[in-house]
């Protein structure tokens, strides 16, 4: 494990403010500052994270020193690009077309029935007593491609049919699910977080997938262990007013679809098409990327590399899930675009949000808080990812969003690992560290509490005894696994 790397001050600014602030302990008292105000505003005025970011981002940048032109920039335009203008373009440019991507491929399998066959076949192939297991190996693979809220709504008519059939708590099979749909969502592409946190680090997302799956994996699964112990413990019964309301949302998708064009077939989605579809862009991702360490330059790494970048390598799943799940199943062309262009309603508010996290991360840098920053963990001897690690807990505490907590945290920590000379893998670990953070003690605060409480009838009580701690079983055993391998990498 490595320590921070002091990064070399920042060029002192003109705009008047840092003589009034003074020096490292000045920069340090805006950071802090910054931080507690970003905070007061999404816990308190309940201001939406991308105006409360770039509100942040814009008052930490005046006290620090910076002049509205080095933020702005100038009226007429000038080369020089603004630091708002950089900040944010410099992460969307990178974050934007996966995710749109993603976000895609993920409304595709869930409108054709992709996971309700996935769940419904490893349901079969390992019977009633490892259900549960079925149930957290459907979310392992289905949470790959699809939002964690998405994965809950169209999942949990399955979680509540298993849990009705065998008599048993609920939470014995919602806790698996929701543990992989969890990590799948924090720790691994396309998912926002983690593809905002490499752009920012500036981290292959090959690198990203292998370290997310090792350091997830395990994570998951002693998640899987306390949800077979909670799920004996805690007797939470099927709540009846769901299962109607599963049925109802079930009839209303089938009433969209039909209103789209889509004919649904009687027979189900093969499972060999659903495992191909999701695991093509992940395996070319990690062709491309290991690829360019054991091949030496030629034409075939080359090809390797381009069908693996990340862009090439999405748009492929999407293509093949247009044609296996949609055309080759009796789909119109104007269904596909309308299943398509509904997906992406919701990704609006996400890219905003991940945008004003490479604001708020461009001004630390610019205005040289990054740099006092550093030089102040370094002289504590503070590991960066145990740092990375903390930072990510306290804001995912402080205000519920992971993904806000995420970009939050690698705006800070970006800027003290640059110099640095560190490796990919060990940024990658970084990153995991963050986003093991990011979803710790998942409390009132988080709308996934309310969500976990609501769809599966489980008092706050019960659902803090749980969903909250396995959350932080999580998060800790995610963690522990990343440090672990930063002393090798």
């Amino acid at each position: 494990m490595l320590s921070v790397a002091a990064t070399p001050p920042a060029t002192p600014h003109t705009g008047g403010m840092l003589t009034l602030i003074g020096g490292t302990g000045g920069l340090l008292t805006v950071a802090a500052l910054g931080i507690a105000l970003l905070l007061v505003l999404i816990i308190k005025t309940r201001l939406q994270p991308f105006v409360a970011l770039l509100a942040v981002s814009i008052a930490v940048g005046l006290g620090a020193g910076l002049s509205v032109t080095e933020l702005f920039g100038t009226v007429q335009k000038s080369a020089a690009v603004s630091m708002i203008e950089s900040g944010m373009g410099g992460i969307l440019g990178h974050v934007a077309i996966i995710i749109g991507l993603g976000t895609m491929l993920g409304a595709i399998l869930e409108v054709s029935g992709g996971a309700e066959v996935l769940s419904s076949r490893l349901l079969n192939l390992f019977g009633e007593k490892r259900a549960p297991l079925a149930m957290g190996l459907t979310g392992l693979i289905f949470g790959i491609p699809v939002f964690f809220d998405v994965g809950i709504f169209v999942l949990a008519p399955i979680v509540y049919a298993a849990a009705k059939r065998s008599g048993k708590s609920i939470l014995l099979y919602a806790m698996p699910l929701l543990a992989a749909l969890s990590m799948t969502h924090a720790f691994l592409p396309p998912h926002p977080g983690p593809v905002a946190a490499a752009g920012l680090f500036h981290v292959s997302l090959g690198w990203v997938i292998a370290m997310g799956i090792v350091c997830g994996v395990p994570a998951v699964l002693a998640a899987w262990a306390y949800a077979g112990w909670i799920g004996r413990r805690v007797f939470v019964a099927v709540p009846q007013d769901m299962v109607d309301a599963a049925d109802e949302a079930k009839a209303a998708v089938a009433a969209e679809q039909r209103a789209a064009g889509v004919t649904p077939r009687e027979d189900p989605v093969p499972l060999a098409t659903v495992l191909l579809i999701i695991g093509t862009p992940l395996l070319l991702i990690l062709a491309a990327t290991f690829s360019s360490i054991m091949l030496d330059p030629s034409t075939p790494r080359s090809c390797i590399e381009f069908f693996g970048n990340p862009f090439v390598a999405l748009t492929i799943a999407l293509v093949l899930a247009y044609y296996m799940l949609g055309i080759r199943r009796g789909w119109s062309r104007k269904s596909l675009e309308t299943v398509s262009t509904a997906s992406l309603k919701p990704v609006g508010n996400i890219l905003l949000v991940v945008g004003a996290g490479g604001v708020f991360g461009a001004v630390l840098k610019g205005s040289g808080i990054a740099a006092a920053l550093a030089d102040t963990f370094d002289g504590m001897g503070l590991p960066v990812i145990v740092l990375a690690y903390l930072i990510s807990v306290v804001l995912r505490v402080a205000q519920g969003s992971a993904t806000v907590a995420i970009v939050a945290t690698a705006g800070i920590v970006v800027p003290l690992v640059e110099g640095g000379g560190h490796s990919q893998p060990f940024l990658a670990l970084v990153i995991m560290a963050i986003s093991a953070g990011s979803i710790f003690a998942s409390h009132v605060n988080d709308g996934g509490f309310w969500m976990v409480s609501k769809y599966f009838g489980i008092s706050e009580r019960d659902t803090l005894k749980s969903w909250t701690v396995l959350e932080s079983v999580l998060s800790v055993a995610g963690f522990a696994v990343a440090a672990a391998l930063s002393l090798v990498v």
